[in-house]
């Protein structure tokens, strides 16, 4: 099956500082946790799939279009939705003022973005407080509307940076319970985090990126295997993944 997004020979950067170089990279559908210290490319990475920035060097293809002009940038924006770390809001939107908004910049149809609204806030679990003002809401409940905002339309390709810092337990619980929901959708979700419990819960597949380029992949058993027997963490899987990083000279 082809992949929902495809990166090749990508190289990003700010000025003459490289940030990413040389990746290739496949998403198909299901949760790819992306894994990685700070500074190893992961946000950077996600903006660039978003077509937020375009690369420096390479090629992008969402949905078996190349992403290689205005035009196909736009019709690739309608296809993927994107929640930064640090997203931001009018706090005097309402939840349904918010996610109608998002829908209007993805180019959902107006005869279409009123029922994908309350579509999108039906999956987060919103709907008794979609005319609740943002200000009003916990902080779970706006990362529950920030991926609303995120998933209204139905995109392909779903990027969420680091999504649940800041989240109490019961919050994270209530948001792998979402990302299920999304890979059942067959939607291709890409989560980076710091978190090695997320990607062991909700993650078919998983990244290690270090200094811009891809270190590791395979699935979450697979990077528990790779534990070395005197390496850091407190389970298997942060184990493996504190195992690549040290093969690869690289600091969490």
């Amino acid at each position: 099956m082809e992949p929902v997004a495809k990166l090749r020979g990508i190289r990003q950067g700010y000025r003459r500082r490289d940030v990413i170089v040389d990746l290739d990279l496949d998403i198909r559908h299901g949760v790819l946790g992306l894994l990685g210290p700070n500074g190893a490319g992961k946000t950077t990475l996600l903006r660039t799939l978003a077509t937020v920035v375009p690369p420096k060097r390479g090629a992008i293809t969402i949905s078996g279009v190349p992403v290689d002009s205005r035009r196909a940038t736009m019709e690739a924006r309608r296809r993927i939705g994107y929640l930064p770390q640090h997203f931001g809001y009018y706090p005097g939107f309402t939840v349904y003022d918010f996610v109608r908004y998002s829908a209007w910049l993805r180019g959902v149809p107006a005869r279409e973005a009123d029922a994908a609204t309350r579509e999108a806030i039906g999956f987060v679990d919103l709907t008794d407080r979609s005319r609740a003002k943002l200000k009003s809401l916990s902080g779970g409940m706006i990362r529950r509307c920030g991926i609303a905002s995120a998933i209204v339309g139905r995109p392909q390709l779903v990027l969420l940076d680091e999504p649940t810092v800041g989240l109490d337990p019961a919050q994270r619980l209530e948001f792998r319970s979402l990302v299920r929901k999304l890979k059942d959708d067959r939607v291709a979700v890409v989560l980076s985090t710091h978190l090695v419990e997320d990607v062991a819960a909700v993650c078919d597949d998983v990244v290690v990126m270090a200094e811009g380029r891809l270190v590791w992949r395979g699935d979450p058993e697979a990077l528990r295997e790779v534990a070395a027997p005197d390496a850091e963490g407190d389970s298997p899987l942060e184990r493996g993944y504190m195992s690549v990083l040290a093969a690869q000279g690289a600091v969490a």
